[in-house]
């Protein structure tokens, strides 16, 4: 269901995205069709969000790829430990359609810049 409502919300704003199933169908899809820009959940089946943020920060290709992670675990902990794995940004839910697209071009215009 969120994943849905967060597809729709990017969707609508004019972006074109892929979903996955969980972390390990999330690291498949993104080393075959690297996006532009990743919003990774912290509680994922399988492998959570923590996990694949420091997988791909750890790999050369995906390195650099900006990654916000969204999650319902706002505690200082998880927002820290986020940041700590790699994350572009860590923003907690509810989020409004137009805060996640303002923070999705933020972090396409910084890999922009950098890039």
């Amino acid at each position: 269901m969120a994943r849905t409502l967060l597809r729709l919300m990017l969707v609508r704003a004019g972006f074109h995205v892929s979903e996955a199933e969980d972390g390990f169908d999330a690291l498949e899809k993104i080393k075959r069709d690297r996006p532009d820009i990743i919003l990774l959940d912290v509680m994922m089946p399988g492998m959570d969000g923590f996990s694949v943020c420091e997988t791909l920060r750890s790999e050369s290709e995906t390195a650099s790829l900006p990654i916000i992670m969204l999650s319902a675990k706002s505690d200082l902990n998880s927002v820290n430990k986020g940041l700590r794995v790699g994350a572009t940004k860590y923003l907690t839910k509810p989020i409004s359609p137009g805060e996640l697209t303002q923070h999705v071009r933020e972090a396409l215009d910084e890999t922009a810049t950098i890039g």
